[in-house]
């Protein structure tokens, strides 16, 4: 289904990244990983860069293929190092990377980013989301959390908000649009990953196990993975500024909950 495509994958070197470069290669692609720390398994090719700051996101750049077929957005902090970091590296690292990669990107390409439930107030938060999106660039992301007086605790969902909204207005922005290059997210779940002890010390035990329990059973980084897959590939061609919810029936549930039907 990848046969013969470059795809470059961040946060790589574990959880639904690693799950996601293993399954694209064994689907044919040549994976490029991006993550702080080097992957285990072999790749085409790795970049051990930092989505945090403008230059680590510059460094990683230049250091790309110059043709590549999809990107995957998978790295992410879970809000535990805190809401600058968090933000940082969840949007602004994430939203610079793209940029800067897409006339690396061939026509027809892809950006997957890996969003999440967790970003499901988005709408109800609109002005703020919009707010921040607006920003242009890779701004001083302290000074931005404090401008729209974000708790601390708000860095995890806030990101993945900003998150969804991008991904819908990208896949509308020249940049991207004009070559045919598509803008999709995925929101997962709770899923069964190294970080899923940190988003229980972030949103507590009740919350985390709610949510595992509206579904049956917390997600493997193998279910969420070939959804990735899928979103690179020629067959999602026609899928576009949209999020798939990949969670086991979790938003359904909760637009049960909260739309009371």
């Amino acid at each position: 289904m990848l046969f013969g495509k470059t795809i470059v994958v961040t946060g790589a070197a574990s959880g639904i990244g690693a799950r996601t470069a293993e399954l694209c290669a064994g689907l044919g692609a040549d994976i490029i990983g991006i993550d702080v720390k080097e992957p285990r398994q072999p790749l085409a090719g790795f970049i051990q860069g930092d989505l945090s700051k403008p230059l680590g996101v510059a460094e990683i750049v230049a250091r790309l293929p110059l043709r590549i077929d999809a990107l995957c957005n998978i790295a992410g902090l879970s809000g535990a190092p805190g809401a600058t970091p968090t933000v940082a590296v969840n949007f602004y690292g994430l939203r610079a990377l793209s940029e800067a990669a897409a006339p690396r990107i061939r026509e027809g390409g892809a950006i997957v980013n890996v969003a999440s439930i967790a970003g499901y107030g988005w709408r109800a938060n609109l002005n703020r989301a919009k707010s921040m999106v607006a920003i242009a660039g890779f701004p001083d992301v302290a000074a931005v959390l404090k401008q729209h007086e974000v708790a601390e605790a708000e860095g995890y969902p806030l990101s993945k908000e900003l998150l969804l909204l991008w991904t819908q207005l990208a896949a509308q922005q020249p940049l991207f649009k004009s070559r045919g290059i598509r803008v999709v997210s995925v929101s997962p779940g709770p899923v069964e990953t190294p970080i899923l002890g940190q988003f229980r010390q972030v949103f507590g035990d009740a919350r985390v196990d709610a949510d595992i329990a509206a579904t049956g059973r917390a997600a493997t980084a193998s279910d969420i993975a070939p959804v990735i897959a899928f979103l690179c590939s020629d067959g999602a061609r026609w899928i576009n500024g949209t999020n798939i919810a990949a969670d086991g029936g979790l938003e359904a549930a909760v637009n049960a909950q909260i739309l009371g039907y």
